[in-house]
């Protein structure tokens, strides 16, 4: 690394240098070397430095370690608005959501003015936590006092909070009735509410306006797919594979990664392709009995494809994240956490497979999904099982 290279030679950064260098480090794979770099900041009397303090706050909250980041953001001196938005944001991210009401009402008492950021911080946490009435309270407010800064970043939110608190109705009246024209990602928030509580008619609508918008839209399609399956209309998913086919839509294939001293192992589902890939199913065979004593029952519908029960059970043991965990496990000192990076939400199944996989090895689990962070302990999750 450069940058340790570099004080190794006596040449000594600053301010700047620790952020640019930081800034590099947002991601698994480079959480040891951030590690570094924050020791050199503590060294060198610059971790309590706003500008310093700020980047790694935000390196740990991106490689999934909240209670570091909580742990920095205490330290810093002289907090800025960045800082306050920063921890807000990461608390939403790891649904942390009491915690980002914490930080804001200690925001407003060191006399910090919220901006757009700031709520759509917390319009996040409400929606990852389930706090549906203070959603609706942030909403209003900002609605009303704060319109010049409302943009469809809030209104992307407020649909998520109102479509995953199951009013699908009000959260489609919110998108038709917006005061600028909602996009993709407006359209999307709904559609996947509509996933998550099995409303067709509903996704049906979201997708035709998503199509007009982005015809293209993979995730349009892949949600769409798969909520004919769970409800079990495979000539619907059939029609709707066709329909990505025919306009060239590539469905981004899904895959799930570990890094271990210092090297990056990614698996996709059914993988077969990894050195140790043997010993990993073994482990995976062991975990679905221990599953089994205490009670698990796969849940079928997240097996996406029109066979019979038995291999379903079969296809969901191979999800990529499950392969990532069991690589893991056999691969690090027992007792220790394991972070998991996905690309994709994680499906239900293996969200309730993973909290009991958490209390069976009594290990923590970090998931990092497309959505979210959820932390896995002793057979529970920080989301609540609301994502």
């Amino acid at each position: 690394m450069v940058f340790i290279k570099m004080i190794r030679e006596g040449v000594f950064p600053n301010q700047s240098t620790f952020t640019s260098v930081l800034n590099s480090c947002r991601g698994l794979e480079a959480v040891d070397k951030g590690r570094e770099v924050h020791t050199v900041a503590i060294k060198l009397d610059l971790e309590t430095d706003v500008s310093v303090g700020n980047s790694l706050l935000v390196m740990y909250t991106e490689c999934g370690n909240v209670h570091d980041s909580v742990a920095v953001f205490k330290r810093i001196e002289g907090k800025n608005t960045v800082s306050w938005n920063s921890i807000i944001v990461g608390s939403a991210q790891h649904g942390c959501g009491i915690w980002a009401l914490i930080f804001f009402n200690q925001m407003l008492r060191t006399g910090f003015e919220p901006d757009e950021f700031t709520f759509t911080g917390l319009l996040s946490a409400c929606s990852r936590s389930g706090m549906l009435q203070k959603g609706r309270r942030f909403f209003e407010y900002i609605t009303r006092y704060k319109s010049a800064s409302v943009d469809l970043q809030h209104y992307t939110c407020m649909v998520d909070i109102l479509g995953r608190s199951g009013k699908l109705h009000e959260a489609e009246e919110l998108v038709k009735n917006m005061p600028m024209k909602p996009n993709s990602m407006v359209w999307l928030a709904l559609l996947s509410a509509c996933r998550v509580h099995s409303n067709v008619d509903a996704a049906e609508r979201a997708a035709k306006s998503i199509f007009s918008l982005d015809p293209h839209c993979s995730a349009a399609y892949v949600l769409l797919s798969n909520l004919y399956a769970s409800a079990g209309r495979w000539a619907d998913v059939s029609r709707t594979r066709v329909r990505m086919r025919h306009g060239g839509v590539v469905k981004e294939r899904g895959s799930s990664w570990v890094v271990m001293k210092g090297k990056k192992h990614e698996f996709v589902s059914g993988d077969r392709g990894h050195p140790l890939i043997e010993r990993i199913y073994e482990k995976l065979r062991w975990l679905r009995e221990k599953l089994k004593e205490v009670g698990y029952v796969a849940d079928q519908r997240f097996a996406l494809h029109d066979v019979e029960d038995e291999q379903k059970e079969e296809m969901l043991w191979c999800h990529s994240e499950r392969l990532a965990i069991g690589f893991a496990l056999i691969s690090s000192v027992e007792g220790s956490g394991i972070t998991v990076m996905k690309n994709l939400r994680v499906c239900g199944d293996c969200h309730e497979v993973i909290k009991l996989i958490s209390g069976v090895v009594g290990r923590e689990i970090v998931v990092r999904d497309s959505g979210r962070f959820h932390h896995f302990k002793n057979g529970v999750c920080s989301c609540s099982d609301y994502w």
